[in-house]
């Protein structure tokens, strides 16, 4: 902590806002968001003003103009583009945007994954990169740690979320995770790269909403420091229909933990 000296009350100009180290690589994985898009860049511009951030925008395969808004960019903003020819579902574009991302990414950058619906406020880049500053692997926005909130999500949607996080933390030994859905985390460079060195392809096998437990799963075996910072989920800005499907999202859910219970432990340490 900085020492005030007897002067410092007289007319001392305020700090500056200070950015963390290393560049945050955010990824978006997109199907027909061309509506949501553009705002979500204008407000990902406004946090780069302070942090070092670089977009990849993974398109899956969308039917609408949501390549080319994402090709378009954001004035401010670094946005790479990476394009699947058909859509492949959620864990192949999660899969997509990591691994092009850690092709760039330095030892002391962090991956950040996020909505691209408009839903997640790029704001907590900012708490994400502290956390990874002070020693987290993974950092995850939560809802259901004090100051986080998803009352703005339908009913469905939440219950299924509550009932998966109730599920998995009673089921699996991962310290310090109570949201274990939420698409909105920030991992170490490192581990990550650990991880992909022994799972490879197999790194994200689910291909829909299932896929951020699955690599939550996956990451524990690198014996990871996980922590959590509050989320107020915004679903009220999200501009187009739910792509998640309640009781095929249950039954993937069901059945990784299921493959997960059978499944041995990596037989080395990673």
């Amino acid at each position: 902590m900085r020492e005030e000296s007897p002067l410092a009350t007289l007319a001392e100009p305020e700090p500056a806002e200070q950015t963390t180290d290393g560049r945050a690589h955010v990824v978006l994985p997109a199907f027909n968001e061309e509506a949501s898009l553009p705002p979500l860049l204008r407000r990902l511009a406004d946090v780069a003003r302070t942090e070092r951030i670089t977009v990849w925008v993974v398109d899956d395969g969308s039917a609408d103009a949501t390549a080319a808004v994402a090709e378009s960019g954001c004035a401010g903003l670094d946005v790479r583009v990476v394009r699947h020819a058909v859509n492949l579902g959620l864990g192949r574009a999660v899969l997509s945007g990591l691994r092009a991302a850690l092709a760039e990414a330095g030892p002391d950058d962090s991956v950040v994954v996020m909505d691209a619906d408009d839903t997640h406020d790029p704001v907590l880049i900012r708490a994400l990169q502290a956390e990874i500053a002070g020693g987290a692997d993974v950092a995850i926005c939560s809802r259901f740690v004090p100051g986080g909130d998803d009352r703005t999500a339908p009913l469905g949607r939440r219950l299924l979320s509550r009932g998966a996080a109730k599920l998995f933390h009673r089921a699996l030994d991962v310290d310090g995770v109570r949201d274990f859905t939420s698409g909105y985390r920030a991992y170490r460079v490192s581990l990550l790269k650990r991880a992909s060195a022994h799972w490879g392809e197999r790194l994200i096998e689910e291909q829909g909403f299932a896929c951020m437990v699955e690599l939550l799963l996956k990451l524990r075996h690198c014996r990871p420091v996980i922590t959590e910072v509050p989320l107020a989920l915004q679903y009220d800005r999200k501009r187009g229909p739910s792509k998640l499907k309640l009781r095929r999202t249950m039954a993937q859910y069901l059945k990784l933990l299921a493959r997960d219970r059978l499944s041995p432990a990596p037989f080395r340490k990673l």
